[in-house]
């Protein structure tokens, strides 16, 4: 038996001249929680829309536990979906809201009563049967919202962007709860979203998408550590992409040149030729500045532009000889370093990656 619950196979979907989705594959396994990570406008919600039976795809297949549903109506997809704006019903108490789905069904009345303090327990709501929904806090009310989506035990569980009204502080707290609530349900989230710390926090995976397209579907670690494209690299921590030439190869060390100076980078398994042009990523964090002097015949030249201090993190803004600029990160408030500075910018070859490969792209 297979462990995939979900396949997106060759998905397109066009409003009007606007192509949304772009042939799109993905396959999706029991238990994972993977996030679908992009800008406004990438096609996300409409993915999901998918999947959900909302929408139907222009043409491509949906597959849910190994059965093509592509034209099937929404109630008849082992599917719940929980919208950013919960879509609570106001005139119903907490335990009316969660047990509507089983009303509808027809369930008696014990089971309904059961089944909804089940889930109160599960979204750790346990007393609050009796509160409506003005009566909670914006988390509350998303957890009330989850606990209604999952009464009726869906296959998969879509999630369009429901930490999206919470303040930050709220966000981030209940972004480990949904991760610990994915884990004792066992059940499959998809869930949307553009921050990326939401995505890198609680995804098994992530699929980065940029005009209806997956541009990479991978890890946390793999997306932040080993981005394939420049897209991705920018996109998911800002990372500096630089563009030059590969100088010389030596076994697994390449040397990167442009017109700022020299570096080497780590093929990690790619193969680079010499003189082949090439784009690499390099993240803040490990871009490290020396002072400019014969003592380091290596690393790209430059001059402090800037400092800038956010959130426990100094940023150093550095200009290049060729004008563009470039950003190194350190924990602190402060380095002896000032506006107008010579400096050197270096790294070591492994926290370097090649971008934008044609094997990759």
């Amino acid at each position: 038996m297979t462990d995939i619950i979900l396949q997106l196979v060759q998905i397109e979907k066009s409003f009007g001249n606007s192509r949304v989705l772009d042939g799109i594959d993905l396959s999706v396994r029991k238990g994972e929680f993977i996030t679908l990570l992009g800008p406004s406008g990438c096609g996300k919600t409409t993915t999901l829309r998918i999947i959900a039976g909302l929408e139907s795809p222009d043409s491509g297949r949906v597959l849910i536990e190994g059965k093509d549903v592509t034209m099937e109506e929404p109630n008849k997809r082992n599917v719940n979906m929980v919208f950013q704006n919960y879509a609570l019903f106001p005139h119903m108490n907490v335990e009316q809201n969660i047990g509507y789905s089983l009303r509808l069904r027809r369930v008696d009345k014990a089971s309904i009563r059961k089944t909804v303090q089940d889930a109160l327990e599960l979204v750790q709501l346990e007393g609050f049967e009796k509160r409506m929904p003005n009566e909670l806090s914006g988390g509350q009310q998303q957890r009330v919202a989850i606990a209604r989506a999952i009464v009726n035990r869906p296959a998969l569980l879509l999630l369009d962007e429901p930490l999206g009204a919470l303040d930050l502080q709220l966000r981030r707290q209940m972004q480990m709860e949904l991760k610990r609530l994915q884990k004792r349900l066992g059940v499959t989230f998809i869930y949307i979203t553009h921050d990326q710390e939401e995505a890198l926090n609680m995804s098994d995976r992530i699929a980065v998408m940029r005009n209806g397209r997956f541009e990479q579907i991978d890890t946390p670690s793999e997306v932040y550590d080993r981005p394939k494209t420049s897209y991705v690299a920018g996109f998911v921590g800002s990372a500096n992409i630089l563009r030059g030439k590969a100088s010389n190869v030596n076994g697994q060390l390449v040397e990167f040149q442009n017109e700022n100076g020299t570096a080497l980078v780590s093929t990690q398994g790619v193969h680079i030729a010499a003189g082949q042009p090439v784009t690499i990523a390099v993240r803040g964090e490990m871009v490290k500045l020396v002072s400019d002097g014969p003592a380091h015949p290596g690393g790209l030249r430059a001059v402090v532009k800037e400092k800038r201090f956010a959130g426990g993190v100094l940023q150093v803004i550095i200009a290049l000889s060729d004008g563009s600029e470039l950003v190194s990160k350190y924990h602190g408030i402060d380095l002896p370093l000032a506006p107008g500075d010579r400096v050197i910018a270096t790294w070591l070859p492994d926290n370097a990656v090649f971008v934008d490969l044609e094997d990759t792209a």
